[in-house]
């Protein structure tokens, strides 16, 4: 293999599997650790898989990262839209008549933006919260790559009133290390729709960065109510929550 040019040989290693780059074909010899250390190897598996970034500026350290979190994207929190009613969300607050799922669009409600979601999560006339912890060592984001690269976290919630109704949203996430201290912390206004709204569909969002070393788990809490207090499930309604760790 020494005597193969560079460029013959990323190509080669382009084509194994990236975790055995690291554990494995990084230990055959210096040349090999110096590929696997490098950009090259890795702008190519970008650019061969249509990870997006692929013509960003060079940097050995970055482009090995950006295709891991590149690949391992995905939203952690579990069961976003109500499929599995309220199964992975815990320290559940049911104020009123407590939480309830609705299919889409509801009444006096509006269809979702996205036609891959199908039900929301509603409030009663008193507040109802709901939360879910994520251990970011379980989802496969190591301590060291937290510490040192410090990915983005991005928070994303949609929520929506009634228009025959009044309603209040909350949203707050936090960042917190081993011992659940707070690192970091986004806390929206309480914001209120008006009765006679237009029941539109809003997004909500927070990037998390530089955030320090030491974050292990991102605790994510939503919830509202009415402001008319009429018995049942006028209150906000909440779907398609996400929490991804992004390059």
């Amino acid at each position: 293999m020494e005597s193969l040019p560079e460029a013959v040989l990323i190509r080669i290693l382009s084509s194994i599997p990236a975790v055995d780059l690291v554990l494995v074909c990084r230990l055959v010899c210096c040349q090999w650790k110096n590929l696997v250390d490098g950009a090259a190897l890795w702008i190519l598996k970008c650019q061969q898989e249509g990870l997006a970034g692929a013509e960003s500026e060079e940097n050995a350290e970055n482009w090995q990262n950006f295709y891991f979190l590149s690949k391992k994207r995905k939203n952690l929190i579990k069961n976003p839209c109500g499929e599995e009613d309220l199964q992975h969300w815990g320290e559940v607050e049911n104020g009123g008549d407590g939480w309830k799922i609705e299919e889409l669009p509801g009444d006096f409600g509006k269809e979702f933006p996205s036609e891959e979601v199908h039900k929301y999560f509603v409030t009663s006339y008193e507040w109802c919260r709901k939360a879910q912890v994520i251990d970011l060592r379980a989802e496969g984001y190591w301590e060291e790559l937290m510490d040192t690269t410090q990915p983005k976290v991005v928070v994303k919630d949609w929520y929506a009133g009634r228009s025959d109704a009044g309603c209040l949203y909350e949203l707050c996430v936090k960042l917190l290390s081993e011992n659940e201290d707070v690192l970091a912390e986004y806390r929206s206004e309480t914001i209120t729709i008006p009765q006679g709204n237009d029941a539109d569909w809003t997004e909500i969002s927070h990037t998390f960065s530089n955030y320090g070393p030491g974050v292990r788990f991102v605790r994510f809490e939503h919830g509202g109510q009415d402001t008319l207090f009429w018995k049942g499930w006028y209150g906000v309604r909440i779907t398609n929550s996400s929490v991804t760790v992004e390059p």
